[in-house]
């Protein structure tokens, strides 16, 4: 007997029993008692399943997935029970009576079923699938979420809200990536639930029987996702939803930031600063008082009475500007960007046609509708006054969007590509596509440079146009470990993401301040920031002590550059993270989602680092499987081990896993009008085995698309280095190599460089200076801030293979 249908809304209603089916290829089209459901392979390891009561309520566009599904061999079976689809790594069984569907990989074994009662329902128009909550099953991802690294007993709702100086425990926060992985046992899966409206996940929050994800509205729509790895799965997300582009390279110096930096002579203190106490920075931002009355695409007339010659000086001075946009366009006639988006049917309106408008900055404003690409264009043409004034970079807040109150009407009608669509269906995507017209807008006015966009809110897949910064922080060591939203970006496809170094809100204790820019030294966004009415928040504000410190790392954050530079590359091929929770590595290792060192991360392969509090000089840590070198001194620590550190304000527990290869150059000052010398430090570390691709572009505009990029391998074997030739059409700057072997023997005398005997020679060597006029070390007298006779060899880079032996 068909399962009857529940017509009450207020009651639970299932998908039901199964009636018919449709074979399109790839894809299947079932009709159920209460719903339609259609199974689409996109890849051997990704699966589709869009569920809609009656019929669909739209055509399947997404603003997060790029791809089309890919031509691959399938296997379809039917018997009196059930559906079965085969590919190569995906065995899914999809039953009659009733309908549910359960995800094994190709072996048989269990990756992820609908709860048997269940599965997908809805009450009303909310469309919930329940899934079997599995025994010691962990779920890590979402994005921008606080909490603990791994999701279990949680809920968390996707609504972009401008939550300002958000509790540690906030939800929810300004960016939506409904994208999670199971772990369970030796398996992993991902699941990505395309539904831009507000969403609610619920990991086993008050039960114990389901976890589930839904939407107050539109149809189910999710994505399964299975490799045997974390950061396999990672890689087909992002094949999915895109990948970053390279970014300029200046962006990926240190950024200060202040709310606010004017008039313009404190903006070029600021950078006089910088150089005059020999501090590398790249970055300088104007916040909402470079504007006249906050109007968006203006210059304050006394603030900034000259941009173009501002500019002109920041730049000479080897600085790039970016300047806030936030979307809320002043309602005032004669104002040219309101008045050209008013007559061009730009804005947001009411559904009788009449222009929302809602309080803002600027006071009553008007907001661009960015889900429609005339609007989008529009956006990128007003930039023009900018760009012209020699502005390469932009930062898009308040774009949730925000306005006073917190609460826009949901009636509000959007475009949404002709689709159409309500505020609750377009907010969670507004950000995205705001960010998305800043990109392209911004691609089209600079002459073949790459612009920077930052942004605060967003969607999944705002990864292809920003990086990300998680809001408005606050002053405190939790928010510094707050890293953690920072690694959860990087599960997420978001690899360039940081946090506000020192804290946006409050004001940072110099103990505070000096570690958290050690810590942000080791982010993908490197930014300080402080909001208006606070202390300076600048390296040289709390103190000499403090600017020692803050040189010192920020120094090593450009030394570093060559391997940094890399890791942004292979994010751009694989979707990879840059600063990688540890799940990723060590996924079944019950420690790592211990509360004690959830904060720790991966910095691209080589680089554990180790968050440490400012009220204390002892912290825990724990070396997950492998060998690991103290990075200041190549003390070894074994894996799978717990350990109290201790450690003064100067110094980031920091640490190297054996078998790791880091390259590494001298320190700059800034990436405009200097460049380092022709030596490329590669530091191998002995006791494993790895490879590691050196990537090299010009890093400010977009020949590399055109094949005007190296990339050269560095294999690390037992008892050898092998430099493979470089491959591409871009000369490198670098000319020879020094090659630092961590671990070797000191009675070594001679190793072999393509056979033939090369002598050794050895340095005491530091990643960073003692703080000066100051107790230099705070370490006990046995472990000096320093590594003594580091074996060496310093040989010329060809264009050939180069080989070390030892």
């Amino acid at each position: 007997m068909p399962q009857q249908q529940q017509n009450s809304t207020t009651r639970n209603m299932p998908v039901g029993n199964y009636s018919s089916h449709l074979i399109n290829g790839q894809e299947i089209v079932f009709t159920a008692d209460n719903a339609q459901i259609i199974a689409t392979v996109y890849s051997a390891g990704i699966i589709r399943f869009r569920i809609a009561k009656t019929g669909f309520n739209y055509t399947g566009f997404s603003y997060a997935v790029v791809q089309q599904p890919q031509s691959i061999d399938i296997d379809i079976q039917e018997d009196a029970y059930k559906f079965i689809i085969n590919t190569e790594d995906l065995h899914v069984v999809i039953t009659k009576n009733p309908m549910r569907i359960s995800v094994y990989n190709a072996n048989g074994e269990l990756l992820n079923e609908d709860d048997k009662a269940f599965g997908t329902s809805w009450l009303g128009n909310e469309v919930t699938t329940y899934k079997k909550l599995q025994e010691n099953e962990r779920f890590i991802g979402l994005g921008e979420k606080t909490g603990n690294l791994d999701r279990r007993g949680k809920a968390y709702v996707n609504w972009n809200t401008d939550n300002f100086a958000y509790p540690t425990d906030g939800d929810p926060l300004y960016l939506t990536a409904p994208f999670y992985i199971g772990i369970n046992d030796h398996l992993a899966y991902g699941i990505f639930f395309d539904n831009s409206h507000k969403t609610t996940f619920n990991f086993g929050c008050s039960n114990n029987r389901f976890s589930y994800f839904q939407a107050e509205d539109g149809d189910m729509d999710y994505y399964l996702i299975y490799k045997p790895s974390i950061a396999e799965i990672i890689e087909q997300y992002t094949w999915l939803t895109g990948r970053i582009e390279m970014p300029p390279k200046w962006s990926l110096g240190f950024q200060q930031c202040r709310y606010s930096y004017y008039p313009y002579p404190e903006v070029l203190n600021a950078a006089r600063t910088f150089r005059e106490k020999d501090i590398p920075a790249d970055v300088l931002y104007l916040d909402i008082h470079y504007m006249e009355a906050y109007k968006v695409f203006t210059w304050h007339n006394k603030r900034f009475p000259d941009p173009v010659a501002l500019m002109k000086e920041l730049k000479e001075m080897g600085f790039h500007v970016v300047v806030i946009l936030d979307p809320g366009v002043k309602v005032e006639k004669g104002y040219d960007t309101y008045d050209d988006g008013k007559a061009k049917d730009m804005f947001v309106k009411f559904p009788d046609g009449e222009e929302y408008q809602g309080q803002v900055w600027p006071g009553w404003s008007a907001f661009p509708d960015f889900t429609k690409e005339e609007a989008r264009i529009w956006w990128g043409e007003q930039m023009k006054v900018l760009a012209d004034s020699g502005v390469e970079g932009y930062w898009n807040d308040m774009n949730e969007p925000a306005a006073w109150g917190q609460h826009m009407p949901d009636l509000m009608e959007f475009d949404y590509e002709g689709e159409g669509g309500t505020h609750k269906k377009s907010r969670n995507v507004y950000g995205m596509q705001m960010a998305r017209s800043t990109f392209e807008g911004g691609k089209k006015l600079l002459d073949g440079k790459r612009p920077f966009i930052l942004t605060r809110a967003g969607y999944s897949g705002i990864q292809r146009f920003a990086a990300v910064w998680t809001g408005d922080n606050v002053s405190t060591d939790d928010h510094m470990c707050g890293v953690r939203l920072v690694n959860s970006l990087g599960l997420t496809g978001i690899p360039f993401a940081g946090n506000d170094v020192g804290g946006f809100a409050g004001e940072a204790s110099p103990e505070l301040f000096a570690r958290w820019i050690a810590l942000g030294a080791f982010s993908p966004f490197f930014r300080s920031h402080s909001m208006v009415n606070s202390r300076d928040s600048e390296p040289w504000s709390f103190g000499e002590e403090v600017e020692d410190i803050s040189r010192n790392y920020i120094k090593l954050r450009y030394r570093i550059m060559p391997y940094l530079y890399s890791l942004f590359y292979e994010s751009s091929q694989t979707g990879m993270a840059i600063a990688r929770s540890l799940a990723i590595n060590y996924s079944h290792d019950a420690k790592i989602f211990d509360s004690n060192y959830q904060n720790q991360y991966l910095f691209g392969p080589a680089f554990l680092v180790i968050p440490a509090l400012s009220t204390t000089n002892f912290h825990k840590a724990y070396f997950p499987e492998g060998t690991w070198y103290n990075a200041y001194t190549d003390k070894l620590e074994a894996g799978k081990t717990e350990k109290i550190l201790e450690y003064g304000k100067e110094v980031l527990p920091l640490f190297v896993k054996a078998g790791s290869v880091i390259l590494m150059q001298n320190s700059i000052s800034n990436f405009h009008n200097q460049v380092p010398k022709d030596t490329l430090e590669t530091h191998i570390y002995l006791g494993g085995e790895s490879s590691f691709q050196y990537y090299e572009d010009n890093g400010t505009n977009y020949e590399n698309k055109e094949g005007k990029f190296l990339t050269r391998n560095f294999n690390l074997k037992a008892n050898s280095l092998q430099i493979e030739a470089p491959q591409g059409n871009f000369t490198s700057h670098f000319k020879t190599v020094k090659i630092y072997i961590h671990g070797l023997n000191a009675s070594t005398k001679s190793v072999q460089v393509n056979g033939e005997s090369t002598a050794v020679s050895y340095e005491h060597y530091r990643f960073i200076e003692p703080v000066s006029d100051f107790d230099p070390y705070h370490f006990p007298p046995e472990e000096p801030l320093q590594i003594s006779n580091l074996a060496f060899v310093e040989i010329p880079l060809s264009n050939n293979e180069l080989k070390l032996t030892w």
